[in-house]
């Protein structure tokens, strides 16, 4: 009897210890399959709100005239209902124009009215800010890293370390001296000696380049309307003139009126659009200043109907445009003759700068220049000219990028030229290039985009 007793303690102890655990295992699973149904849940709320944004753009009450949140019944294949989503939709403006839309989707299943799961994403036409480079012509990226998406429309040398996906629009292309090929030869769309080939991806769709310069008339219109206009002052005899925009780190921009530029003879052009030597009118030598403006919170635009020269410190959010609508053949350029820096890093600060021509890292720049923004040469080049290695222009150290470069000519910043230029570069021979994440799906007003197709362009579980 005693036995009997022990062994039957032990047996019921045992017994009741797996009874819980296969009821807690049940229970797990049950959890585990109602979190999956509300996450499917919140998931078709979202993707009932894209179909329902691509047939009525810009709405973002459900169709119902007043706000949210709005809960919808999800049904389920046998004609009963899975659950339900709540949508919370938030739409982002700048100048009174849609810019992107934050939708939130939480699923509640049927069968789990305790359980839930919440998604949040933005939709919007995707921009050039997702990318660290974006070009319309060949590029060849040398032994360093590459941190962030670089797509050309033409071929691609890669012997560097991206990290990111390298895409060319090409599935071959004629790789010359200027890329290091001797003899010239026909190459894949993105060939080297660069690590992580498996990121590398050829052809893929282009980038509209011309659908940039569309917006230019837009843009002055919204800069006089809502944002600061500065009309031409250069005119056909002297074609250099200009502005010259100081960021002070604090929501406000000083602007001078540039009266006149002095000129270096011992320069080649980054463009290419001469041959030979040529005059450099990208120095200033005398400017007024015409004031300091708050540059509108609601409205962060500045149009110059004129040539740009752009530094300081950026606080907020911000759009600069340096070209003119109405002389036709007037392509204005932006200078940077000091670095362009952000006060923060959170996504708060942020710059997009948009030449009609080029955008150029002036003579006098820094030995050590800092570029955050994202910086756009609508038909010239992203650069800097050539500079002879006797003058005091020529040799500069590190060039730090934070966001994105778009060139439509085949930007360069170093020239190799040995002889008697330090280390044998005319211009920068280091530094980084570095994609800004916080910026790529919220940039700042009117960045360009890449596609006129709205889509998710960030996502995240809650």
């Amino acid at each position: 009897m005693l036995l009997v007793i022990v062994f039957g303690g032990i047996f019921f102890t045992l017994l009741v210890a797996l009874s819980g655990f296969v009821l807690a295992q049940n229970r797990l699973q049950d959890v585990t399959l109602q979190r999956s149904e509300a996450f499917t849940i919140a998931e078709a709320g979202l993707e009932h709100y894209r179909w329902y944004l691509s047939h009525f753009p810009g709405d973002t009450q459900d169709g119902t005239g007043h706000p949210g949140p709005y809960t919808t019944s999800y049904p389920d294949p046998q004609g009963g209902t899975a659950g339900t989503y709540t949508l919370s939709i938030v739409g982002n403006s700048a100048c009174g124009v849609v810019q992107s839309i934050d939708v939130t989707s939480t699923g509640v299943p049927t069968d789990g009215p305790g359980t839930s799961s919440t998604i949040w994403a933005r939709y919007a036409e995707p921009s050039v800010a997702r990318y660290n480079m974006v070009l319309n012509a060949g590029v060849w990226w040398g032994g360093g890293p590459l941190y962030g998406p670089l797509h050309s429309n033409n071929g691609i040398r890669m012997d560097g370390n991206p990290n990111a996906p390298v895409t060319s629009s090409v599935s071959s292309w004629s790789c010359d001296s200027s890329f290091n090929c001797n003899p010239t030869q026909t190459v894949p769309g993105v060939f080297g000696n660069g690590t992580n080939q498996n990121l590398w991806n050829y052809p893929t769709p282009q980038v509209d380049f011309s659908a940039i310069a569309a917006s230019f008339s837009s843009l002055k219109t919204v800069a006089q309307t809502s944002g600061l206009y500065f009309p031409r002052v250069s005119t056909t005899k002297n074609p250099h003139l200009g502005y010259h925009l100081i960021f002070n780190g604090n929501g406000t921009v000083t602007v001078n009126e540039v009266t006149a530029v002095a000129t270096n003879l011992s320069s080649y052009p980054a463009d290419g659009v001469a041959h030979n030597f040529t005059r450099d009118y990208s120095l200033i030598s005398s400017e007024t200043t015409l004031g300091t403006y708050s540059i509108p919170t609601g409205c962060g635009v500045i149009f110059v109907e004129d040539n740009m020269w752009l530094e300081g410190s950026v606080s907020t959010k911000v759009t600069v445009v340096a070209a003119d609508v109405a002389d036709q053949g007037v392509y204005p350029n932006i200078v940077v003759p000091n670095s362009i820096t952000y006060t923060a890093f959170d996504g708060t600060a942020g710059i997009t700068a948009i030449a009609s021509h080029d955008v150029l890292i002036g003579p006098n720049s820094p030995a050590n220049l800092t570029m955050d923004g994202i910086f756009v040469a609508q038909s010239g080049v992203f650069g800097r000219n050539w500079y002879a290695c006797n003058t005091n222009y020529a040799y500069r150290s590190d060039l730090n990028q934070y966001g994105t470069v778009v060139s439509t000519l085949r930007p360069v910043t170093a020239w190799l030229v040995g002889g008697t230029c330090p280390g044998g570069v005319s211009g920068y021979s280091g530094g980084t290039s570095v994609f800004d994440r916080q910026n790529s799906t919220n940039p700042p007003p009117f960045t360009p985009v890449t596609s006129s197709q709205w889509q998710f362009v960030d996502w995240k579980q809650q």
